[in-house]
């Protein structure tokens, strides 16, 4: 087993981390901040817009199950790579679209696979995506970890991360752990 670990942002760490913990291959995904210049921040802090964090998942996975090929093209399909700080009606620099990268090859894999999918046409606009290489990652609060499957019938939960999942879901149905 090879463990490796991919730090996301895709908007609201709750709808990137729903979906990543759903895949074989995933030991874990915990929602984070990183990307700021403030040393432990608070989910308030960030939400302030004065931290310059983003909302961020550590996914850790096993890369002889699922690649970090993989786990970036399932990212570029739950969240819309194309809108500068914001996913839906969560605005703010807290939401943008990045990659952090630990590492030459993730960050080339990262560049190419951006590349890539706008040749590819997926977006009709361009990728806004950032690859940034990883810092510090400060973990979320306790009750921001597997926030969708402990509050289902929460109305983000609801109305936004579950039409996500399903799309997922049925997408990577192959790829869900059983």
């Amino acid at each position: 087993m090879s463990k490796e670990v991919a730090t996301l942002g895709g908007g609201c760490f709750w709808c990137v981390e729903a979906v990543y913990n759903q895949l074989i291959g995933v030991h874990s995904a915990i929602s984070g901040y990183m990307g700021g210049h403030v040393d432990n921040p608070t989910y308030q802090q960030v939400c302030n817009k004065t931290t310059g964090h983003a909302e961020v998942v550590n996914v850790t996975f096993d890369n002889d199950v699922i690649s970090f090929q993989d786990v970036l093209n399932i990212f570029f399909t739950v969240h819309d790579p194309t809108t500068l700080n914001r996913q839906g009606n969560d605005v703010g620099p807290q939401y943008r679209s990045g990659i952090w990268y630990h590492n030459d090859e993730q960050k080339r894999i990262a560049e190419e696979t951006i590349k890539r999918v706008d040749n590819e046409g997926l977006y009709p606009n361009k990728i806004v995506t950032e690859v940034t290489p990883a810092s510090t990652f400060w973990v979320a609060e306790d009750y921001h970890q597997n926030y969708f499957s402990n509050n289902p019938t929460q109305g983000y939960c609801a109305f936004v991360i579950a039409p996500k999942v399903a799309k997922f879901r049925k997408q990577y149905f192959d790829r869900l752990k059983k």
